[in-house]
């Protein structure tokens, strides 16, 4: 009767409704609801995700734990997995950096690190895995403990299905940290660089955890640009992003076609893996001078990506155009490598449809205006007299 009840409603309401059956259940029927509301919150669409999610909900399971209503490990699975989507989705909840959650999971991440004698090192775990997944505003002295702990789970080499999830989740919280957060490097340096190392040897990780792993490096850069030597030229970014979207494209339903009315779909892991890689390649231009041939592939299959992406991921062809900004304004780069990645010619095909979306067609005029600015040697990444000559002949097929 209760699951018949179940299919009769929305996603958003059995979470709901889960929610307040916690608080009556025995401990092994409190397992069985959370077991329930994590695959619940799998089919959720990222607007359902905002609308469940809040700041409210979360005070009240603060309430409960508080009222030991719900054991705290209990609580701390349920909280971890809503961290991991908020996360994997770029989510962000109101005003949790104040709550009275926010401010239990402090406290107790200093408490179990003084511990010394009977300190617990996967509850420490769990509690930085919810501090970093759920919070963006951290403090310099939990980041100290949180990253060398979730380190020491994402260094764990098992490949059986647990331990792969252990570790995705622990790179994936560290992926959380923004770039405005200063890192000492003997905190992660050896440690990031031998997680990344030995997959590209092995192949153990994940696609989530690779991503954050690279993610968690990226941004980094943003105080140490010391670390682009490290990320281009001995991690090989450049390679590795290129073979890690070529690889997710392989399983995304590029040519499925939108019903009018229809509601918005999950969407699948796979594409929410290919943006997040979209925007840690951004990152990484943002901050790095280097360019060399590797770049051309890689920017070849991301302009697939738009082209492929431009009927029914907008969202996709957007991010991708974007790139090409960011990309011409690059000093290094010659008007030679954007014709063999095909970006000029992609951009071109896209300003002659007859029907254009309003924010490709933005993007798609930085873009001329960026290469108008080069060839009148007005931006840092003036062009030089063959290349001028070059790019203006590619120029006249927009009149």
């Amino acid at each position: 009767m209760q699951m018949q009840r179940r299919t009769e409603k929305t996603v958003t309401e059995n979470y709901a409704e889960l929610l307040i059956e916690l608080k009556h259940c025995t401990e092994e029927e409190q397992k069985l609801k959370i077991d329930e509301m994590n695959k619940l919150m799998e089919e959720m669409s990222r607007d359902e995700f905002c609308s469940v999610i809040t700041d409210k909900l979360l005070d009240k399971i603060d309430k409960m734990i508080e009222k030991k209503k719900m054991t705290l490990d209990d609580s701390l699975e349920l909280l971890k997995h809503i961290g991991y989507w908020k996360v994997l989705k770029r989510i962000l909840i109101a005003d949790f950096n104040k709550s009275s959650l926010n401010k239990r999971f402090k406290k107790m991440i200093i408490d179990e690190y003084a511990e010394k004698e009977e300190k617990s090192e996967k509850l420490l775990t769990d509690l930085c895995e919810c501090y970093l997944t759920l919070g963006d505003d951290l403090s310099s002295e939990l980041l100290s403990i949180c990253v060398p702990c979730l380190l020491k789970v994402a260094l764990n080499i098992e490949e059986n299905e647990k331990a792969q999830k252990e570790v995705e989740i622990a790179l994936l919280a560290l992926s959380n940290i923004s770039k405005f957060y200063e890192i000492k490097k003997e905190l992660y340096l050896n440690e990031i660089r031998e997680i990344l190392k030995y997959h590209q040897e092995h192949r153990n990780l994940t696609q989530i955890a690779y991503h954050s792993a690279w993610q968690f490096l990226i941004c980094r850069l943003f105080y140490d640009r010391s670390l682009e030597d490290i990320i281009l030229n001995e991690l090989h970014l450049v390679r590795e992003a290129t073979r890690e979207l070529e690889e997710l494209s392989k399983y995304i339903d590029w040519k499925r076609e939108e019903e009018e009315g229809r509601k918005e779909e999950t969407e699948a892991k796979e594409m929410i893996i290919v943006r997040k890689w979209l925007f840690a390649i951004q990152d990484c231009f943002s901050f790095c001078k280097m360019w060399n041939e590797e770049f051309i592939g890689l920017f070849s299959c991301i302009t697939w990506v738009f082209r492929t992406a431009k009927e029914n991921y907008k969202e996709i062809s957007k991010k991708c155009i974007y790139l090409f900004v960011v990309v011409l304004r690059k000093e290094a780069v010659k008007a030679e490598d954007l014709l063999n990645c095909g970006i000029v010619d992609a951009v071109l095909e896209e300003i002659h449809q007859p029907i254009l979306n309003d924010d490709i067609a933005c993007y798609c005029l930085k873009f001329f205006i960026t290469i108008a600015r080069r060839l009148n040697g007005q931006d840092e990444g003036k062009m030089e007299e063959e290349e001028r000559k070059i790019m203006k002949r590619k120029m006249k097929q927009i009149v």
